[in-house]
């Protein structure tokens, strides 16, 4: 494949953007990422011409691949022709906040914010607030935003800022322990479980390689937090309305969490975030509450509709039974593959969601971030991802980003994706 005008585009970037990019995780690949010029069903073509059957899907905010639903683009246009933004509420915001409370079992009422990052933040302060402690567990490896209260490594004893620029002594308000570890997270809680506001929680680590629950994890995380007066927050950016269908992870796993954090596909593949749980805490923002939130673009109208009809139409329509079969039928392909060609490898993934571990000999069941970073990621980055795109395959930019099944693939991108693989590993 000829890569020419990705380079030039990326060596005029340089000079403008850091890194060439405005979000890192883009710049991640090597020599140069290749630079997007269109979309069509489950594919994208790059500025150079090259079609790719796309399983990146814009990090996890499609659903229907590159071709939105007619319904959708309809009241996309007939929101952005009535003006782009008013600083008033719109009926709009309050149709998708009432079609989100009637499908995810644990929300009552929600907070409309901007992304990811800005609902984790949010829900912090909101437990913050609403607990009147400071203390935050999180998981190791797990992925909220960029935001100071999340970016951190080491264990529950010896905490640091995972990035120059947050001080230190915000990092020494969060406890990190290892994903699907009952005793590591019971210990923290018997130890210091008056001072914790909140456990802030991926329903299945989806920025570390994807890691699902071990029995009874969620379980026990869900008792430990109630016995100690704790808010149990789940992060749905990535799983939301793609696990578990409309009802989200939370519904797959039967748990309610006191406060769900959103983004992605609630907003229809435009920015968005959402804050959702019940009504007598997420009224704790002002102005019914005296937690600030605020923001100037928040339930941006176009937003709201993209959102909601996108949502509206995969009711209607069976679109997450469509999603998940496939998913299902990639994922049974790249096991007999993997038990041929690689019987070290691990293939990971539910519903949506899918990824190859390539876990070294003699590793054991990936259980936790630290399982996936032990294994070949150099390899995954530098010479398989490189490899699959020549095949004319687009995975995600390293070994730890999920891939996303969405409407638009079909039983033909699957058997392409599976010959790669078959080829190149």
């Amino acid at each position: 494949m000829n890569h020419e005008r990705s380079r030039d585009l990326y060596d005029r970037a340089l000079s403008v953007l850091p890194g060439g990019v405005n979000s890192a995780v883009r710049g991640a690949t090597e020599p140069y990422p290749f630079f997007a010029e269109s979309g069509d069903g489950g594919h994208v073509i790059d500025a150079d011409g090259n079609r790719y059957v796309d399983w990146l899907m814009g990090l996890g905010p499609l659903l229907y691949g590159h071709d939105t639903p007619e319904p959708v683009s309809a009241a996309i246009q007939s929101h952005a022709s009535q003006g782009p933004l008013y600083g008033m509420p719109t009926e709009i915001e309050v149709e998708h906040a009432e079609f989100v409370a009637r499908h995810v079992p644990s929300v009552e009422m929600l907070r409309f914010v901007n992304s990811g990052t800005e609902a984790t933040v949010s829900a912090l302060r909101l437990a913050r607030g609403h607990t009147g402690r400071d203390k935050v567990v999180v998981m190791q490896g797990g992925y909220h935003g960029a935001q100071e209260s999340t970016l951190v490594e080491g264990d529950a004893d010896h905490v640091q800022p995972s990035s120059p620029g947050i001080p230190a002594s915000f990092a020494q308000h969060t406890i990190p322990v290892p994903f699907n570890d009952h005793d590591a997270i019971t210990e923290v809680f018997e130890e210091r479980g008056h001072e914790i506001a909140a456990v802030l929680v991926e329903p299945i680590l989806a920025n570390q390689g994807i890691v699902t629950p071990v029995e009874d994890y969620h379980e026990t995380v869900r008792d430990l937090t109630e016995d100690h007066g704790a808010l149990l927050i789940w992060d749905e950016v990535i799983t939301g309305f793609r696990v578990g269908g409309l009802q989200c992870a939370q519904g797959k796993y039967g748990i309610d969490p006191d406060l769900t954090t959103f983004g992605k596909l609630i907003g229809g593949g435009f920015p968005v975030g959402a804050i959702g749980g019940p009504a007598g805490i997420v009224e704790g923002f002002t102005p019914s509450g005296d937690v600030f939130q605020a923001g100037t673009f928040s339930g941006h109208p176009v937003t709201m509709a993209a959102g909601l009809e996108s949502l509206t139409y995969a009711a209607e329509n069976d679109i997450h039974e469509h999603v998940s079969a496939l998913g299902e039928q990639l994922r049974e392909g790249l096991r007999e593959i993997v038990a041929e060609r690689a019987p070290s490898y691990q293939v990971a993934g539910v519903d949506g969601i899918f990824k190859v571990h390539f876990t070294r000999e003699g590793a054991g069941e990936v259980r936790n971030a630290a399982d996936v970073k032990a294994g070949e990621t150099d390899r995954w980055r530098s010479v398989f991802r490189p490899a699959m795109a020549e095949e004319g395959i687009l995975l995600s930019q390293n070994q730890f980003e999920s891939q996303f099944v969405t409407y638009a693939h079909t039983e033909d991108d699957v058997e392409e994706t599976l010959t790669a693989y078959e080829a190149t590993l």
